[in-house]
């Protein structure tokens, strides 16, 4: 009798300990069959349920392991075999013979040819578009339960109301700029007390922020642009995330984050990791350093940090539909452990490409992140695009500048000399502006700078990307910082006086530029030669600078003339560049549409740029 009264008392005590075992959160939220990698592991986040164990029974899905982090966490390693189907798995959280609670966790079925879907290419340009300050399609989400800060369209470093619907009704005006992929900056939930709008401080991995949208409103809109023949990347964040996250309550482990006796910021010196005199203590400080005070650093050493990660970012491309990716704070992050996740996305996409943002001003130091680079340590990072950070420096001085030995047009031919540094120069983003960087129009200063820069973008190598509200000459008026760089686009919002989405109210020199880059853009996404041409150029010589974007088996080339002359027309004697121009009699001005029939002089105007396409 005893002993049975004592057996009943540890049921009794057992099964109230485990009592109030909960799920909070199950990450990633789903999963897919006939993955390349059959490998899933689920961070499990609740109440107590760290002191239970995993146990499911689902054909062709096994639990590999079980690892128990603290009380409140469990991750639970899972093999997902060729023989398993789409469906829903009970899997049960227990102790010996007792089950406290249970979770039905969704296998999906891959969208078909989502393994072959193909990234971002040299024929694409690329939009950059902050959604916050874009268009707000819909009002009702400014204000959200549970999200801290509302939105104050007066206030220059809160949140607009711009959205994922108000991309969504502007695909057609997208479009017809001659746009075929476009980024947003994140769009992850960042629920933050203040300066939450960029939405670099994501607090949930898993979710769009509910004052853009929802997850389903986001792939409807990635389904949308693919209907229209464009592509979307998005912008994800391995370094840091907000401290406002669930995880900064209760790590998952001790050294999910890297922790200092106190605060200690980046030295955001990127090229230290590549130095090879560098101190171990600048490389700490760079990679563990956190970016500011409200956003944690991550510590990728840690297997699980590495897994969570990964999986995320496989998740957002098969459940969006994604055609490539942007990787913020590239170097910032352990090294070794981007190339393993590089090496992993493109085993299970093997034509999807990633762009990373390594923000370093020196060729050198942007080719050590390229694939295929010969590095002297042996590092490979698998990394396919990084974005040309140094030519964007060269483009802000080399139209405002008087012509020189290294100066004016001499920047662009020098930084462009030195494309031997890459293992692939075409695989560079080329850009002028982005949301961190002053703006096009106030540091090229004329509508003329504008279009040449524009139409440097689209005709030299590489990818371009083109910032949103450069077609409508945005400058920072009056805001300094962010604010000014990140002003709301103009017909975004009802009311606006000015819309560039109905050419209502524009400015004369607005209207010069959209009709501009309209026409430069829809020619590039139509012509190979300048897409895919081996470039040459030619030594700037009296402010002119002359290149050739040529397809020798086709026999087709594309000539470039840049006047950086601000006074006076040249007329071009051509006989220099016979080795390019040898075979072709005339030409069609692109942008014109006139002919010309003597290719042995052209006339260029000043601050212009000629694009010719050749003929026999």
């Amino acid at each position: 009798m005893k002993r049975n009264t004592l057996i009943f008392i540890c049921i009794f005590c057992l099964k109230t300990a485990f009592a109030q075992v909960t799920i909070d959160h199950v990450e990633p939220p789903c999963w897919w069959t006939d993955m390349k990698n059959n490998s899933l592991q689920l961070m499990i986040h609740g109440k107590d349920i760290g002191k239970t164990k995993a146990a499911l029974e689902y054909k062709g899905v096994s639990i590999k392991g079980v690892t128990s982090a603290g009380n409140d966490y469990l991750f639970v390693d899972l093999n997902i075999g060729n023989t398993a189907k789409p469906g829903t798995i009970n899997i049960a959280f227990k102790e010996k013979d007792s089950t406290f609670t249970t979770y039905k966790y969704e296998l999906k079925a891959r969208a078909e040819g989502s393994a072959k879907r193909k990234g971002f290419t040299t024929a694409d340009m690329m939009y950059l578009i902050m959604p916050d300050r874009f268009a707000n399609g819909d009002p009702g989400n400014d204000d959200m339960p549970g999200m801290y800060e509302k939105a104050d369209r007066s206030n220059p470093n809160g949140r607009h109301g711009g959205d994922i619907k108000g991309i969504t009704d502007h695909l057609d005006y997208l479009q017809k700029l001659g746009v075929t992929t476009i980024w947003c900056t994140p769009l992850l939930e960042n629920n933050m007390n203040a300066y939450s709008y960029h939405g670099y401080a994501i607090t949930d991995l898993y979710k769009i922020d509910p004052r853009f949208g929802t997850n389903d409103s986001y792939r409807q809109m990635v389904d949308a642009a693919h209907k229209k023949g464009m592509k979307v990347v998005m912008d994800i964040v391995f370094n840091h995330f907000g401290t406002n996250s669930y995880w900064m309550k209760d790590l998952p482990q001790k050294d999910w984050i890297h922790e200092w006796p106190e605060f200690t910021r980046s030295n955001f010196r990127g090229g230290v990791i590549s130095d090879p005199y560098r101190s171990k203590a600048d490389e700490k400080k760079m990679s563990d350093g956190w970016f500011d005070t409200s956003m944690a650093d991550f510590n990728q050493k840690n297997p699980f940090v590495a897994k969570y990660l990964i999986q995320n970012s496989i998740w957002w491309i098969e459940f969006a539909g994604l055609d490539g990716l942007r990787q913020d704070t590239y170097p910032y992050s352990d090294k070794d452990f981007m190339a393993q996740w590089m090496k992993t996305l493109r085993e299970e996409y093997p034509n999807l490409n990633t762009v990373g943002e390594a923000w370093i001003n020196y060729p050198p130091q942007i080719s050590y992140w390229m694939d295929n680079k010969s590095n002297k340590d042996g590092y490979r990072s698998y990394l396919s695009h990084v974005f040309d950070f140094p030519l964007m420096g060269a483009i802000q001085k080399a139209f405002t500048e008087n012509e020189g030995w290294d100066t004016g047009l001499a920047r662009l031919y020098e930084l462009l000399s030195q494309d031997f540094l890459y293992s692939d120069p075409s695989k560079l983003i080329t850009f002028a502006d982005n949301h961190d960087i002053e703006r096009m129009y106030p540091i090229l200063k004329t509508v003329e700078n504008v279009k040449m820069a524009l139409a440097f973008l689209a005709t030299t190598r590489g990818m371009p990307m083109i910032y949103y509200g450069t077609e409508a000459l945005s400058d920072r008026g009056t805001l300094q910082g962010d604010p000014g760089k990140r002003k709301d686009f103009p017909g975004g919002w009802q009311g606006d006086e000015v819309n560039m989405f109905t050419r209502e109210n524009l400015s004369n020199d607005q209207k010069d530029v959209l009709d501009y880059m309209t026409a430069l853009f829809n020619w590039r996404k139509n012509n190979k030669t300048v897409q895919e041409g081996k470039l040459t150029h030619y030594i700037p010589e009296d402010g002119i600078y002359v290149y050739f974007r040529t397809l020798e088996k086709e026999k087709q080339s594309v000539m470039v003339i840049m006047n950086n002359n601000d006074k006076y027309e040249k007329t071009l004697a051509t006989s220099r560049f016979e080795e390019n121009l040898k075979g072709f009699k005339r030409g069609k001005d692109v942008l014109s549409g006139n002919q010309i029939t003597d290719l042995s002089k052209i006339e260029v105007p000043a601050k212009s740029v000629k694009i010719i396409e050749l003929m026999k």
